[in-house]
């Protein structure tokens, strides 16, 4: 695969890797975390094609598991992977000492690295989220991947946000799911921070504007021809990246636009044989029959599941 000539993107993927999947966390039935399934997972989405799992993020349902859960899942990841994949833990709330907690537990359980979300709920300003940022920075020796994401963080990121903190040393990319192309182009052109797609739909746009990779949630069930994009975009073969991009697009259309993602990628899972039970916690619900019907005609029109 051809690597991006910018300081700033290989750095980001000798760190965090191109293909990654932010990883769902498979319950029981009864609610409990399903361990067994958790490395079925992981492993699962390495041998698919990934080479970054996000542990602990908002696919992963981390506003519902306790901060000791978000470590045994973690070891779990790490333990099934065992070195074939990053593993990066989301480690972001909208409270700096506790995101300052997670990270140091994920440092100690072994991650590769962390993924902090702009806080949350409590509506920051634009220095508050720097100084917040930069707290969780240097609590550990891990590269952070920041998460631009306002639809559920409701401030976004500035481009002078952006580029204050990758002054920071271990501040290295950002998952960008604000759905702003002009924006991202700006602070790439800079050349100080990588980025990473993190809306499906979006993943050959930004890729074309200089995206060093994605982090998905279609990777669950089609991280095979995300990396196909990915390494077809960092060829320059823009015409062959177009017709993966076209033939994943109901894909991407099933998982990502008719319930949340983690409930599709769950029922996809199920479907697929991946994960014994699609449950949830609430205040989410399982796919229900329709949706799970959803789910099954996509992934055979996409040739992932034959009956």
């Amino acid at each position: 695969m051809a690597m991006i000539d910018d300081a700033a993107g290989i750095e980001a993927i000798r760190a965090f890797g191109r293909v990654g999947t932010a990883m769902i966390t498979p319950f029981t039935a009864d609610g409990a975390v399903d361990y067994a399934a958790v490395e079925a997972t992981a492993d699962y989405l390495v041998r698919l094609g990934n080479d970054l799992l996000v542990v602990s993020g908002t696919t992963g349902e981390a506003s519902t598991t306790t901060d000791l859960e978000k470590a045994e899942i973690l070891r779990a990841v790490i333990s099934a992977t065992a070195g074939r994949a990053k593993v990066v833990a989301g480690v972001g709330t909208n409270h700096t000492a506790q995101s300052i907690a997670l990270s140091r537990s994920a440092e100690e359980c072994g991650a590769d690295g962390l993924l902090v979300v702009t806080p949350y709920y409590s509506r920051p300003t634009q220095d508050g989220i720097i100084a917040h940022t930069r707290a969780i920075a240097d609590s550990t020796q891990l590269p952070v991947m920041l998460y631009d994401i306002p639809g559920r963080s409701a401030v976004p990121l500035t481009t002078p946000t952006i580029l204050a903190l990758a002054e920071h040393p271990r501040i290295l990319a950002v998952k960008d799911a604000k759905g702003a192309l002009g924006a991202s182009q700006d602070v790439l052109g800079h050349g100080a921070i990588a980025f990473y797609s993190g809306e499906d739909a979006l993943n050959l746009p930004l890729l074309a504007i200089g995206a060093s990779g994605v982090v998905s949630v279609v990777g669950h069930v089609a991280a095979d021809r995300i990396s196909t994009l990915v390494s077809l975009v960092a060829s320059n073969d823009v015409a062959a990246a177009r017709r993966i991009a076209a033939d994943l697009a109901p894909l991407v259309d099933a998982i990502m636009n008719h319930m949340p993602g983690v409930v599709a990628a769950k029922a996809a899972l199920e479907l697929l044989g991946v994960i014994p039970t699609r449950a949830t916690r609430l205040p989410l619900l399982p796919a229900d029959a329709q949706q799970v019907e959803a789910v099954r005609l996509a992934l055979q029109r996409s040739d992932y599941l034959t009956c």
